[in-house]
């Protein structure tokens, strides 16, 4: 399928734009208390504490620089490490698989963040404005 690689940079940038979206969703839901707040309770952390409020600043901040394509690769890493740690940290003590833990939504913005990291932002980034280092 030849023609099938002319969507791949395409698939990529949109993939990358959802999940920036995503994350950057999750952390205004915690540091605003809106879009169901904290863990669905409706309610915002508390400023400055660890490690909810940290995690949501992470998680608007990377966000919307994966989602606009700015410094993506640096923006992906921490954010797919900070979800391994609170998968790690805050699911895994509640058993191993994800199904059991409820850490589905950090293994897979995990994963997804490494993918895009590794990757790139593909077409229709800011990075793709940014002067190349030699």
């Amino acid at each position: 399928m030849p023609d099938a690689e002319k969507f791949t940079e395409p698939v990529l940038a949109l993939f990358r734009m959802v999940v920036g979206l995503l994350f950057a969703f999750h952390g205004v839901a915690s540091l605003f208390g809106v879009l169901g707040g904290s863990r669905g309770t409706g309610r915002a952390v508390e400023f400055a504490a660890w490690p909810g409020w940290w995690a949501a600043l992470i998680q608007l901040v990377c966000g919307l620089l994966v989602l606009a394509g700015l410094l993506t690769r640096g923006a992906a890493v921490l954010a797919s490490g900070s979800m391994a740690y609170a998968y790690f940290v805050v699911h895994q003590p509640d058993g191993l698989l994800p199904l059991r833990n409820g850490g589905e939504p950090a293994a897979l913005f995990c994963w997804s963040f490494l993918l895009i990291a590794v990757l790139g932002p593909g077409t229709w980034a800011l990075d793709g404005f940014r002067p190349r280092r030699r």
